[in-house]
């Protein structure tokens, strides 16, 4: 088995750590970095808007945004706008696909497969939606996902409502479907997990562990610093 570094951040900035993700992937393609990487993170209020994006699909004005303390990014990944916040798993794999498969179709697909079974523990279906990325239940959508590559190793990644505010969703037209309904692990949940805090720390643990056995990996913890140190010598060799 080789290891997956997985690496929870805690609450970070969306910009802080999309320039961690993308250094993390500098030192994957330069092989520096010689093990595929799961970065968990929680971000402040943030929209961001991806290749894909129609301008119409964000229906906040800046002024909205601002009031309602949303930062506003355009970046890199593919898909259309959506929205990362507290209450959320973020999720970055930073993997090489030329360890796994050559074929962006299929990593996506397994990111949804592992993503399905880190919710089947709460007694949530979770399901694709034919013609669209991201994972359903009962026909709402319980998670997007939205990735970049260069020379085959992936960033950007998932965004899994666990408690999210969903009202943050009227803001646009999540990943540009008309009339989505937005809705989280909280509110499908019916295995009785308790407080917020519990329900985030166990989703945690089996989004981690449905990536390992979904890309046969074996997840390993990594400290935030100890990822820092390794950013620090692929800098300096």
């Amino acid at each position: 088995m080789r290891d997956l570094h997985v690496c929870d951040l805690g609450t970070r900035s969306y910009a802080e750590a999309l320039e961690l993700q993308r250094a993390v992937a500098r030192a994957r393609i330069s092989g520096a970095i010689d093990q595929d990487v799961l970065i968990f993170v929680e971000h402040p209020p943030v929209v961001t808007m991806g290749r894909s994006s129609k301008a119409n699909h964000l229906l906040a004005s800046p002024a909205l945004l601002a009031a309602r303390g949303v930062e506003l990014f355009e970046v890199e990944r593919g898909g259309d706008v959506t929205f990362h916040g507290p209450g959320q798993l973020v999720g970055y794999p930073i993997f090489d696909l030329k360890r796994h498969k050559l074929d962006l179709h299929w990593y996506l697909r397994q990111v949804e497969e592992a993503l399905i079974r880190g919710v089947a523990p709460f007694g949530i279906v979770g399901a694709r939606n034919v013609g669209y990325t991201g994972v359903w239940t009962q026909g709402r959508k319980l998670a997007s996902i939205g990735v970049h590559a260069r020379d085959w190793v992936t960033w950007h990644g998932f965004a899994l409502n666990v408690t999210t505010d969903l009202s943050y969703f009227d803001l646009m037209v999540p990943c540009g479907i008309a009339d989505v309904q937005m809705t989280s692990v909280a509110r499908e949940c019916s295995s009785g997990d308790g407080d917020a805090e519990t329900l985030a720390r166990r989703t945690r643990a089996q989004v981690a562990d449905a990536f390992g056995e979904v890309f046969s990996l074996e997840p390993r913890p990594l400290d935030p610093a100890a990822l820092d140190g390794q950013l620090l010598g692929a800098a300096s060799s």
